[in-house]
């Protein structure tokens, strides 16, 4: 826990922590704009005096220039991994921001080595994702994860660590269909999964709680481009990248 020594601290919000940073004598002008979305606040920044609209482009600038995690969840074999390394790769050929990949089978073998498969491990093993890329959220750069993160409940549980740094918070569902995964299994896992050799593993032996209201990519029968064109198309739409 950082307390306050970060960017946004513990408030609530960003737009929160803003109002503890203005002279009192115009808190009850921001204050109407608190709960207002980043992007409404900024185009209400011509109407603040000079010294306020500095702290607002200080505080909260564009959503492109903020810190932001990028997190896939999906099956096994889904192409969430694949899909995350190509939006890393054209980040890195834009040179316009600094990002990390936090990859679930790479994060296994060095921040995680030692952690099974159990619901628990699983959990832990999300839950430190989590938090190396809420902090490099806090300080403006960019995190792409694509670990399975089967379980609601974890997966908002990094939301809400994201989003107390001052990051934003992506969730992206690479949905492609169990049968499609299973297809293009070269390692044999589903097959032994079925077999009763894999306990707990997740399509087969334990549930994948599928993401509600948030972007789906089905990667099936589609070209690794049309998919990272959807991707970008949404992160521009949104604000996250720039166009």
């Amino acid at each position: 826990d950082h307390g306050r020594t970060g960017r946004h601290g513990n408030w609530r919000s960003p737009n929160e922590w803003l109002l503890s940073s203005v002279a009192s004598a115009y808190a009850s002008r921001v204050l109407r704009l608190a709960d207002e979305p980043s992007d409404r606040l900024q185009d209400s920044r011509v109407r603040l005096p000079d010294p306020i609209a500095t702290i607002v482009d200080q505080a909260l600038p564009p959503r492109d220039q903020q810190g932001i995690v990028v997190f896939f969840t999906g099956l096994s074999g889904s192409g969430k991994s694949t899909l995350a390394r190509a939006l890393v790769d054209h980040v890195l050929e834009r040179g316009d921001r600094t990002v990390t990949s936090l990859d679930g089978d790479v994060v296994r073998h060095h921040l995680s080595k030692g952690l099974g498969f159990s619901r628990e491990d699983r959990e832990t093993n999300i839950l430190r994702i989590g938090y190396v890329a809420a902090e490099i959220s806090r300080h403006g750069g960019m995190a792409i994860c694509s670990p399975i993160a089967p379980f609601e409940s974890t997966r908002q549980q990094v939301k809400f660590m994201v989003e107390r740094a001052g990051g934003g918070f992506v969730l992206v569902h690479v949905s492609t269909p169990l049968e499609e995964c299973e297809r293009r299994d070269r390692k044999g896992l589903y097959a032994r999964a079925r077999a009763g050799e894999i306990p707990d593993f997740t399509g087969i032996s334990s549930p994948y709680e599928e993401p509600t209201n948030v972007l789906k990519i089905d990667t099936a029968g589609r070209l690794l481009e049309v998919c990272l064109r959807e991707l970008l198309d949404a992160l521009v739409a949104d604000g996250w990248l720039s166009p």
